[in-house]
């Protein structure tokens, strides 16, 4: 488990509103190892001074090298009560956090990803777009919630103390204890302080918003596991639905991987351009109308099965899988998974078109599925202490200034951004309605983004960080930011750059594409509870492409 629309701009926060801070040094990074908190048993491991140039660990098991060159900073690692729990294992809350020497008097607390259980380097990259929060002066903490595992290993969830760490109390004790760290290193106290991450660490962001309302001043909550027991039963449902069309092995088991041919998926992904692309204002490859609805029984062959359409019986199944489960009386369990043009996705998680999806686990080989027990199996008392979906009154959070943006890939095979706004719409009811809300949360939806990131047709490289910084700080509100991504290869040589003019009831929003190697798009705020579809004005503008081998300008 890793880590309303508006246009997506990059501002990159290099300085503290509060001005320069003395530079601590590797002297004052030794004496951290010193560091106590009285009322709190917490051991300092480690404080060890780091020199400019060096390169954070690669992302991801075997990921590629890191290019990126640190500032100085000291890193504090440290344990917060040290014990041995009711299995007898050894627990204790751990943390790192990073104090770069050029500080900009901000802090900002990384989400987790997954079930944890390991202390990942205290870096802030998530939705940082290309330049994360350490590069930028912030102090960047981290956590393990709790316990050390690998993988989806629960085990530790047998543990009283150790489950409720996991579930709600690490974050925030780490919160407090790194905020006292901050301020005896730099001798003064952050001027404000944000928290960021996505799929575990997006359910820890909702979290602070609603267990912690007065933590933090901006948060940013990617694509929530907010209640991973039902979405479990989302991803089973649309497997089941294909296995049910997928041929079947010698022993009559379904081969769930082959319900759609290669050629079958690409029939789907074109029939959603077909349908959908263009709804936006722009047919180039992206679907940002994510209320255009696809139906695959247009693309049913007209007499024998044959490439390029799909039989009945592929189109019923996508249908069925795609609208989501619902119990024997009919009510949504879970909400369905969009169609977008990363579902058939085979990098990172695959896309629900690829059959058989079960993304901690193997593949799901069942042809029926018994949705009102796996419902009730999922209402464990472990499984709703994690849950962050229910919670909606952030009035004490709203009322102090802080901001919360959401943000959600459409493709995201794990979780259904159906979800997170289906969340953000009932949150937006408790608390004022759209007019209220909006002036201090935003969710964004990222077309042909996986979970997390990912996908190849999409722009998932954004400074969500920077927005909310700005929001916060200068009560600037995020109509615009600008997503980056490398898509749609070998357009280097072709440049255009398309007005779209957006009138809704009350705004008007700017969109601008550059079509290269590194594609530039703003994603739309997109304003809860509204049902009146903008009207779109489009004109394309040539423009001229330069020299290629230079550097110093841009293609358009």
């Amino acid at each position: 488990m890793r880590s309303v629309l508006a246009a997506f701009v990059i501002l990159l926060c290099v300085s503290s509103a509060a001005g320069a801070q003395t530079k601590p040094g590797a002297a004052a990074c030794a004496a951290m190892k010193s560091f106590t908190l009285p009322g709190t048993t917490v051991e300092i491991t480690k404080a060890d001074w780091v020199t400019a140039g060096s390169t954070p660990p690669a992302a991801g098991r075997g990921g590629p090298p890191s290019t990126l060159k640190l500032p100085a900073f000291c890193r504090v690692d440290g344990l917060i009560d040290r014990r041995t729990g009711g299995d007898g294992k050894p627990y204790g809350i751990g943390f790192a956090i990073n104090l770069p020497d050029e500080w900009n008097g901000r802090f900002l607390q990384q989400g987790g990803g997954g079930l944890n259980g390991n202390v990942a380097f205290p870096l802030g990259a998530q939705a940082a777009g290309e330049t994360p929060a350490l590069l930028r002066g912030f102090a960047v903490v981290t956590t393990d919630t709790g316990h050390a595992a690998t993988g989806f290993d629960a085990a530790f969830m047998r543990e009283q103390q150790a489950g409720l760490d996991f579930a709600y109390q690490a974050v925030g004790r780490v919160a407090g204890l790194a905020k006292q760290i901050v301020a005896q290193y730099y001798r003064k106290a952050a001027d404000h302080s944000y928290f960021a991450g996505c799929s575990t660490g997006g359910r820890e962001a909702m979290l602070m918003a609603e267990r912690y309302p007065t933590y933090f001043d901006g948060v940013v909550a990617g694509a929530p596991a907010m209640r991973t027991n039902f979405s479990g039963i989302g991803d089973e449902w649309v497997a089941v639905a294909l296995n049910q069309v997928a041929p079947r092995d010698a022993n009559g088991q379904p081969v769930t991987r082959q319900a759609l041919s290669d050629s079958d998926k690409k029939t789907v992904i074109d029939g959603i351009l077909n349908q959908c692309d263009a709804a936006d204002g722009a047919k180039d490859g992206i679907v940002f109308n994510t209320k255009c609805v696809f139906d695959p029984r247009l693309l049913v062959c007209k007499g024998a099965k044959v490439d390029g359409c799909l039989s009945p019986a592929q189109a019923a199944a996508l249908e069925k899988g795609f609208a989501g489960p619902k119990d024997s009386k009919g009510r949504q369990v879970y909400p369905g998974f969009p169609f977008d043009t990363g579902i058939a996705a085979t990098q990172g998680i695959p896309g629900h078109l690829n059959g058989g999806l079960n993304p901690v686990g193997p593949p799901f080989a069942a042809v029926t599925m018994d949705v009102d027990a796996r419902a009730a199996a999922a209402l464990t008392a472990g499984d709703m202490l994690t849950m962050t979906s229910a919670w909606t009154n952030l009035n004490t959070f709203s009322s102090r200034g802080g901001k919360l943006l959401f943000y959600h890939g459409v493709s995201d095979p794990w979780f259904s951004a159906n979800d997170t706004l289906d969340y953000y719409e009932r949150m937006t009811a408790a608390n004022g309605g759209a007019a209220q809300v909006t002036n201090w949360s935003r969710l964004y939806l990222a077309p042909g983004m996986g979970h997390c990131g990912g996908g190849a047709a999409t722009l998932d490289s954004f400074d969500l960080l920077g927005a909310v910084v700005d929001w916060v700080e200068k009560g600037t509100a995020p109509d615009a930011v600008t997503a980056t991504g490398r898509a749609f290869p070998g357009a280097a040589a072709r440049c255009a750059r398309t007005r779209s003019t957006r009138t809704t009831k009350d705004r008007a929003t700017w969109r601008t594409r550059r079509i290269s190697s590194v594609v530039n798009v703003s994603l739309r705020f997109q304003r809860p509870q509204s049902r009146r579809r903008p009207t779109i004005r489009r004109r394309r503008v040539r423009c001229r492409v330069t020299d290629r081998r230079s550097r110093s300008r841009p293609l358009c």
